[in-house]
């Protein structure tokens, strides 16, 4: 407490703050300067560990919070098992979207050995709050960029509940008992410069609309699946590179409950340019359902994995077109004897 009360005398609070939080003040310090900002500000970070044992929440619009690099740890107490850091609210349907907050620069340490479960609290009438590193919910033009999500109980980031117009660059996850990335009710969004590898699960998660977005400039190595994609539409996916997954590289899917296949469920009208699939376990790029149509690969490479390149629920889901420096037989060559 004595740490704190320092730290509150410290805060100058004017139209515009930046307001400096040691790592003796920990996440509790990190947020009581969050609640005291005035609309906008920024709340720097130093060198060191920040202990977390509640959820950092920007939940005012305009806030920034901006750590040293690596150097700037944000590590979730043993037994917290909670997010670490939430941009946006916490309602179920809030009537006002959270805008342009930033995170920046840090390293997140989900801790998940020591974390006993993986949901923190279910939302009245609504889905639960999963411990991610990062928990992105019902925000307009924020962005977050340098920042590693390790070891989380969950995933590493997860953004959904009407996310819009998000930037990430500069994203690294690995060693989250879930995905690296999941994006869930997220548009007019963009993603570069991913590196996500070892992840649990997938890469990259995406359903429950994920569209119009743009994906480009990731390697993705050493996960369970490269990408899961389901309910997904109109994004564009450039200069991917996926390598040594333990199963597929791409799986795309529509919805089953039961035996019964979900309409408007499907995955369409998405188009991958110059896609390097390598060395994984399973197939390169799966089709599952007939229904997925209308999307299309434009140059790449299926190199290497285990049990072929493209496989699709029936001929031509998939429409290849040739681009660049690719012939059209390296393109078939490496695509198409593993269509069935």
């Amino acid at each position: 407490m004595r740490t704190l009360a320092f730290i509150s005398l410290l805060l100058p609070f004017s139209s515009f703050a930046a307001v400096f939080v040691p790592a003796t003040a920990g996440g509790a310090g990190i947020q009581m300067a969050l609640d005291n900002l005035p609309k906008g500000g920024e709340v720097d970070l130093g060198v060191g560990t920040y202990i977390v044992r509640q959820p950092i929440l920007l939940q005012k619009s305009r806030q920034t919070v901006r750590g040293r690099g690596s150097d700037t740890i944000l590590f979730l107490a043993d037994g917290a098992d909670c997010p670490v850091v939430i941009l946006g609210a916490q309602t179920a349907n809030p009537k006002t979207p959270v805008r342009s907050v930033r995170l920046a620069n840090l390293w997140i340490d989900g801790n998940r050995k020591n974390q006993p479960k993986e949901v923190w609290k279910f939302l009245p009438n609504g889905p639960g709050i999963y411990n991610n590193g990062v928990d992105v919910r019902t925000v307009q033009d924020a962005t977050v960029e340098h920042v590693v999500c390790c070891r989380c109980r969950s995933g590493g980031m997860v953004t959904s509940a009407g996310t819009l117009r998000l930037t990430v660059k500069d994203y690294t996850a690995y060693d989250n008992q879930f995905d690296g990335m999941a994006c869930y009710y997220t548009e007019d969004s963009h993603f570069s410069d991913l590196n996500l590898h070892d992840n649990l699960a997938a890469g990259i998660s995406l359903d429950l609309d994920f569209n119009h977005n743009v994906i480009d400039h990731a390697v993705l190595t050493g996960n369970d699946l490269g990408i899961f994609m389901r309910q997904s539409r109109n994004n564009d996916f450039n200069g991917l590179t996926i390598h040594k997954s333990r199963h597929h590289g791409v799986f795309m899917a529509q919805t089953v409950i039961g035996k019964a296949a979900c309409p408007g469920t499907e995955c369409a009208g998405n188009n991958f340019d110059d896609i390097q699939i390598t060395n994984c376990g399973g197939k390169a790029f799966v089709v599952n359902d007939a229904t997925c149509t209308n999307n299309v690969i434009s140059g790449g490479l299926f190199s290497d994995n285990l049990q072929g390149g493209l496989a699709q629920a029936s001929p031509n889901l998939i429409a290849l077109r040739v681009e660049g420096t690719l012939s059209r037989s390296a393109v078939l060559g490496a695509i198409a004897p593993a269509v069935h």
